[in-house]
């Protein structure tokens, strides 16, 4: 198996975690650059990162590839909360990179727009509702959900993204499970 990706992404690094224990090939994609573009493009129409290739099947989104992995290496499925918890991080992911990309394209992305009103409005309640999970121990164990909501929250505070003050419990869930395996090796900070 192969999983291409970029080392800063945390839909890349959800899946890196997944596999920390598993024997697969990592290629890290500069997706901005000429020649990783060209491989992005050829493998993947969406021309979005992580997508696993293993054998003939390429797997495009990385919720998909958990699916795949599920079968493949006889993971457990998610539970229909454990799905919505997994909805709730990739809306306020969805948004933060939504406000990246309009931030490093130029944009004030603190004006009074439409759009980046329903970004901003978007992770703040996703954030408040996934405090108050993480203080109803909603992510005790250490599956794909909690994994998934770690990346998000170890992005955030790698790319400055979003004050964290007020979500005490979220904080404390990243400190709780820094050395889960998986979690030096796909630090986004080790990118440079």
């Amino acid at each position: 198996m192969k999983l291409f990706g970029s080392i800063p992404s945390p839909y890349v690094r959800r899946i890196r975690m997944l596999l920390a224990d598993t024997s697969y090939e990592f290629v890290n994609l500069n997706i901005f650059s000429e020649q990783d573009r060209a491989t992005l493009v050829r493998l993947n129409p969406t021309r979005k990162i992580p997508m696993l290739v293993d054998q003939e099947q390429v797997i495009f989104d990385s919720n998909l590839i958990y699916r795949y992995l599920c079968q493949k290496l006889q993971l457990p499925a998610l539970s229909w909360p454990q799905e919505n918890q997994i909805i709730l991080i990739n809306a306020a992911n969805d948004s933060l990179v939504e406000l990246l990309i309009c931030q490093r394209s130029g944009f004030d992305t603190k004006d009074d727009k439409l759009f980046f009103n329903l970004q901003r409005e978007r992770v703040g309640e996703v954030l408040a509702v996934l405090e108050q999970q993480v203080r109803a121990q909603a992510f005790n164990d250490w599956n794909y959900a909690a994994i998934c909501l770690y990346c998000l929250l170890d992005w955030i505070a790698f790319r400055n993204l979003w004050p964290m003050d007020a979500f005490p419990a979220l904080n404390e869930f990243v400190s709780a499970n820094q050395h889960r395996p998986g979690v030096a090796s796909s630090d986004p900070r080790l990118a440079g």
